[in-house]
């Protein structure tokens, strides 16, 4: 699930215009603030997250990386079954890490680039993200896709790459001749 940053700033704004008319002072709100998740609107989160090979990988990607990698990209995991003191650690997690469509997929890519560096650079990966809206009619969707290579290299210059080779390129390139 991911928690809406920008409904969460304005909520925090009100907040504290409503503390300072009740007399609270600067510090006190600030406490109030920092202790207290502010609320936001909730989106569940739709990962997508996929490795491509040229040949075979230097050893194979266990699914249950990806995984990881993919719900530590949002705000919080989600459960089916949970107890009621389950429920209110997911909330205040994910209300602590309020998170973008954008974000999670820039998280994605962060997370295979660090967890994977065995990946060769002429590797493929696509990172997609669609969160299905609580207060709006429409989702949202992000995505980011290129070689292994390109997304170092943006990650570590924090310039966007030059090149974002497409799925269609790359498997064109990849092709035997």
């Amino acid at each position: 699930m991911t928690a809406c940053p920008c409904a969460q700033e304005l909520i925090t704004a009100r907040a504290r215009e409503r503390l300072s008319d009740d007399g609270f002072d600067d510090e006190q709100i600030e406490r109030i603030v920092e202790r207290v998740p502010i609320a936001t609107h909730n989106q569940r989160g739709l990962a997508t997250l996929e490795i491509g090979c040229v040949e075979q990988c230097v050893q194979e990607i266990d699914a249950s990386t990806l995984l990881a990698i993919a719900e530590s990209s949002m705000s919080s995991e989600i459960y089916e079954l949970m107890k009621r003191s389950d429920e209110v650690e997911v909330v205040e997690k994910a209300h602590r890490r309020p998170r973008f469509v954008e974000d999670c997929v820039r998280e994605m890519i962060a997370g295979v680039v660090r967890e994977l560096p065995q990946l060769d650079g002429a590797n493929f990966v696509s990172a997609r993200q669609e969160n299905l809206e609580t207060i709006h009619q429409h989702n949202v969707v992000a995505e980011r896709h290129g070689t292994v290579a390109e997304l170092r290299a943006e990650i570590e210059s924090g310039a966007p790459a030059p090149q974002q080779t497409t799925l269609a390129q790359w498997l064109d390139a990849a092709r035997p001749r």
